[in-house]
């Protein structure tokens, strides 16, 4: 592979129409939509079509483009296991360097003639007796046997429901759709949030503004990032020593497996992160009143855990303030807390999350019974069979489905178990003559149930707090209680006894289950 650019570039030109008919289509082109793309024509399954409705490949790391945007993940484990990258300059790599390795990986891996760019799923719908999807998109409608949604749980934003928002005379703009052509350089800034994505803003920006409030609602836990450039040594190493970078890539695996008995078995584990934590308080901040502010008030892992060198100090800063009181509105000039306290800010930044428990693409699909997926969710819950599949919607898969995030390693490698099982999938389907194939009712009740139980000893379900992690009804519908490990190993291979399968239309033989 060649070095990474400094800036990714644009996607190569590809074909725009759309054919009539696709065997598999696949909604999305971040991390989870290319590694589907690229394992269907590694399997044979080359019939298959990636819609994407941004104009390149990268999903999240094409859309997050703000100040000081990296990941919190080792880069050696944010990539995909057959397509190692030796030219990482960081132990964590920054956004432009994520977005310009998923470029690269596409384009090196043949399939992008397959890819449909600005072409946004409108409706999916099942057509019981032809056994396929009717779909309609921004681009024009096809037919497609199978529909893998690889659209991510970090795809759509979270607009903060605060009342006089929209009378704001200053600009106003999501983490995820930041304004590079808003130059904040003297201006008066509030950021409200203090998840992931503020605590690499803030620092970036503190410096350059006028003045800046932060709007916090509950305090993280923030521990050191043990970040640092990689030597031109090693960065030889990786390219030109067989083995070297495997081995750094399965040290660090397994060193972020060891955190997952203190998130789903016993709290008592994390002390050291614990004190890591409140130590990056103390090395950061002097003033005790700010102190007391920042040190949360529930189990470390509940929420996210962050990794920040330089959250503290800017929040330490004289031209910083940390806003604790509940943002009661917002006028035309500003930000009035419940005290009555009126702020004036040039500029509204909300690094509010996004819908991860109200999946948008949910709201287009419909599956057996004419039902959209979202009216599904909101009558059963969020849930799916293995993450991958769901009861009363045959051939739909999902890459990044429900219950598959992770409080402690990487996607990537979720992704990767995910398109594994759904290959594998096709492969059954083909080899045994069937055209359709769901979940039975009973086989995902039991493993959700399995799930679910798992989850009430967790510290997500039991550390103190309420988060993005949660459903409406307080169910964790989002992350996996176990290892990654044994997440691959339960999909290693698709699993036709816990399905109802329907054979080809070209057959009348009976297929069994």
């Amino acid at each position: 592979m060649p070095p990474t650019p400094a800036t990714p570039g644009p996607p190569a030109a590809h074909p725009t129409g759309l054919p009539a008919h696709v065997h598999t289509l696949v909604i999305g082109a971040g991390f989870a939509g290319l590694c589907t793309a690229i394992k269907l024509d590694e399997a044979g399954e080359r019939d298959f079509l990636v819609a994407e409705r941004g104009d390149d490949v990268g999903g999240t790391w094409r859309d997050n483009t703000y100040p000081g945007a990296a990941c919190d993940v080792p880069s050696q484990l944010y990539s995909f296991s057959f397509a190692p990258n030796p030219h990482w300059s960081r132990s964590f790599s920054p956004q432009p360097e994520i977005q310009a390795y998923i470029q690269r990986v596409a384009e090196t891996s043949g399939v992008l003639d397959r890819f449909r760019f600005g072409c946004a799923l409108e409706d999916a719908a099942w057509d019981v007796d032809a056994q396929r999807w009717q779909v309609r998109t921004t681009t024009g409608s096809l037919t497609a046997d199978v529909l893998v949604s690889a659209a991510g749980a970090l795809s759509d934003a979270r607009l903060p429901d605060i009342d006089g928002i929209d009378s704001f005379a200053g600009e106003v703009f999501h983490s995820s759709q930041w304004r590079h052509d808003q130059d904040l350089t003297g201006k008066r800034v509030a950021v409200i949030g203090t998840g992931a994505s503020a605590i690499q803003i803030v620092p970036e920006i503190a410096e350059r503004v006028a003045h800046l409030d932060v709007y916090q609602r509950t305090a993280p836990h923030v521990i050191p990032r043990r970040d640092r450039a990689y030597t031109a040594l090693e960065k030889a190493g990786f390219a030109h020593v067989p083995g070297l970078q495997k081995a750094y890539r399965t040290a660090i695996y397994w060193a972020r497996e060891s955190f997952v008995p203190a998130f789903v078995w016993d709290s008592r584990i994390a002390a050291p992160a614990r004190r890591a934590a409140r130590l990056n308080i103390e090395r950061g901040i002097a003033d005790p009143e700010l102190r007391a502010k920042v040190t949360p008030h529930f189990e470390l892992g509940c929420k996210r855990v962050l990794i920040s060198n330089d959250w503290y100090p800017a929040l330490a800063r004289e031209d910083v303030d940390l806003v604790t009181d509940r943002i009661e509105r917002v006028t035309p000039r500003g930000i009035v807390t419940a005290d009555g306290t009126e702020r004036e800010v040039d500029v509204l930044v909300v690094a509010t999350g996004f819908l991860a428990t109200d999946l948008p693409i949910a709201r287009h699909i419909r599956g057996r019974d004419g039902v959209t997926l979202a009216e599904h969710f909101r009558e059963h819950g969020m849930q799916a069979y293995k993450g991958a599949t769901v009861h009363g919607f045959p051939n739909l898969f999902f890459v990044v489905g429900p219950n598959t995030g992770l409080g402690h390693s990487s996607m990537v490698l979720m992704i990767e178990s995910q398109v594994a099982y759904a290959v594998d999938a096709l492969r059954a389907m083909r080899s045994r003559g069937i055209g359709a194939v769901e979940p039975t009712a009973q086989a995902q009740r039991a493993w959700n149930d399995d799930l679910q139980r798992r989850m009430r000893r967790t510290v997500w379900s039991s550390g103190g707090c309420s988060s993005w992690y949660l459903d409406a009804h307080g169910r964790n519908v989002t992350l996996w209680p176990r290892t990654t490990y044994t997440f691959r190993r339960l999909t290693a291979r698709f699993d036709p006894a816990a399905y109802v399968a329907v054979p080809a239309p070209s057959t009348d033989r009976k297929v069994p289950a």
